[in-house]
């Protein structure tokens, strides 16, 4: 986290998603930083697996803490698009999106993988055009792909060797035309098309970075 904030944009946010195993024990290290915690968003799993013990109630919810470097400088957030998207009624902290989708799997899998849909919500909530994120555990990284998808430059970070060849075999999967468009379709309720990118296939179309 000390890294993090070190290249964090002094309007910027940070999001840090975690499960009951370990969400609580990590929450107090944002505020033992000077970060301001904003929100603690509950994504519920419209889809989750079963419990296959059949001794507790189904997991079907994660927490995404989200937090701002300095408690005294504003940050960034698309207050306007989040209302949009949400029937023109203030976004809450509850999203009720899918589980990971197979089609996201194309490319091998992550014990850990985050759908796309709710990557895409967070960075068009906190983030502007060509603007820089960075996911210092990018695993299979869905976060650089949504960024593709969203017009943003992405910057990831893994130990693992196997989960990098991943991310890349992802990014290049993108190149297709066809893919590229699939994916942007499987962006659920984005109703502003213009904040997506154009394939460079495309007409006028832009480069993607990642």
């Amino acid at each position: 986290m000390k890294g993090v904030r070190s290249k964090l944009k002094d309007n910027g946010t940070v999001w840090i998603s975690g499960t009951f195993h370990n969400i609580f024990s990590i929450a107090q290290v944002p505020n033992e930083l000077e970060f301001r915690i904003l929100n603690a968003v509950t994504w519920v799993k419209t889809d989750p697996p079963p419990n296959p013990a059949c001794r507790c109630f189904t997991h079907s919810s994660e927490i995404i803490i989200r937090a701002r470097k300095n408690k005294k400088v504003p940050h960034y957030f698309n207050y306007e698009l989040m209302k949009a998207i949400n029937d023109g009624k203030q976004m809450k902290d509850v999203w009720n999106l899918p589980a990971i989708a197979p089609w996201e799997k194309s490319c091998g899998k992550h014990p850990t993988q985050k759908p796309l849909g709710v990557l895409s919500r967070i960075i068009l909530s906190s983030t502007q055009l060509n603007a820089w994120i960075l996911d210092p555990f990018t695993g299979s990284s869905t976060t650089g792909i949504a960024a593709n998808l969203l017009n943003r430059k992405f910057l990831g970070i893994d130990k693992e060797i196997d989960f990098l060849e991943m991310s890349k075999r992802r990014r290049i999967e993108i190149d297709e035309l066809a893919i590229f468009e699939e994916y942007k379709q499987k962006i659920q309720g984005f109703k502003d098309q213009e904040c997506l990118s154009v394939h460079p296939q495309a007409e006028c179309g832009q480069e993607l970075q990642f």
